[in-house]
């Protein structure tokens, strides 16, 4: 889904599920350019969706980027990053960039950040040695043993590099004698000492640090709309067998997004507190209801009436400068009632 830094959606467009993000970059960038002009526009991606190639030919060809990038790129740049002074963006985010040829590198490093990933690294690594634990004590088969093994390292992941294990030789029985391991110190000091930080690169050489982050979090926003999508608006799970009723599945969710984004925007200079589903919940008390009436010469009386809306309602409705729609107009049937 394609939207502006303010969240308003422009386009979207339904790939098939095996399709990987990286491999139809190079036609989204000839088909955004082709609809909606070669505007002066910043393409903000992930680390992992663009490769080097791709990179390469935006530069190349004058299409701005600002990508998040893998931190063992710093490895290179570590030197010259050390020399640079951080400068402040929010009381606990703090940038420093450099200039490479064409290229402008960002560090960023959050307290936030920094507590969320220590906290998931020592929990991994809780778990982690719990289940070492285990499987030298409970385990002899060595078979199972590694099958075990290999289960409990691909759960650590990287956390696995900072402890060393002894394993059993092939064709022997697991015992503590010949299955040990041991914490690293080092090598866990090493992998926390980047911890909370992470590295952006653009082809922005003109920007200054603060300004490309403060470019780097818009990203935000789009990531929002699709986290509403999924949950707000429920547009997954789809289980639909046909495509054209995934396609149609798709495109309500997408109107319903639309909406949801009218409201948002209304809410910002009427109401700021409130944010869309918290508005769209006490709407939702008000009722839609359906009156039948039978007549004494056998027609039917149908009323189409929404409740009374309430105290909150009203106060809504004049902070959005919104009025109901007046009361629909009866309607009699001749033939919803049968004799007998």
């Amino acid at each position: 889904m394609i939207v502006t830094p303010d969240g308003f959606p422009l386009n979207y467009e339904v790939l098939a599920g095996n399709t990987a993000e990286k491999t139809t970059l190079a036609d989204l960038l000839t088909k955004i350019e082709s609809m909606y002009g070669k505007s002066r526009r910043v393409w903000l991606m992930d680390r992992g969706i663009p490769k080097e190639e791709m990179l390469r030919l935006m530069r190349n060809t004058g299409v701005d980027y600002l990508v998040g990038t893998a931190r063992k790129l710093l490895d290179s740049f570590e030197q010259s990053v050390l020399h640079t002074q951080w400068q402040q963006v929010r009381n606990d985010v703090y940038v420093k960039s450099i200039k490479d040829q064409d290229e402008t590198y960002v560090l960023a490093k959050s307290k936030a950040r920094l507590k969320k990933e220590r906290a998931i690294r020592h929990r991994k690594l809780r778990t982690y040695l719990a289940g070492l634990e285990k499987l030298q004590k409970n385990y002899r088969d060595r078979d199972r043993f590694m099958k075990r093994l290999g289960v409990l390292l691909h759960e650590a992941g990287s956390c696995c590099k900072c402890v060393d294990l002894q394993l059993p030789a092939e064709g022997a029985k697991v015992s503590p004698n010949n299955f040990k391991y041991s914490f690293n110190h080092q090598a866990y000091r090493q992998m926390i000492h980047r911890d909370g930080k992470y590295f952006l690169r653009t082809n922005q050489t003109d920007k200054e640090p603060i300004e490309l982050w403060e470019q780097y979090m818009l990203q935000t926003r789009v990531e929002q709309s699709f986290k509403e999508l999924k949950s707000d608006l429920s547009i997954r799970p789809i289980h639909h067998q046909l495509e054209d009723r995934v396609d149609a599945h798709i495109f309500i969710a997408f109107l319903s997004y639309c909406l949801q984004t009218t409201l948002r925007q209304k809410l910002t200079s009427s109401a700021s507190g409130l944010t869309s589903p918290a508005v769209l919940e006490v709407f939702s008390k008000i009722k839609l209801l359906d009156v039948y009436i039978p007549t004494q010469d056998n027609r039917m009386l149908h009323m189409q009436r929404y409740t009374e809306p309430e105290k909150e309602h009203k106060i809504l409705l004049e902070k959005l400068r919104l009025r109901l729609p007046a009361q629909a107009p009866p309607k009699i049937y001749s033939d919803r009632v049968t004799a007998g």
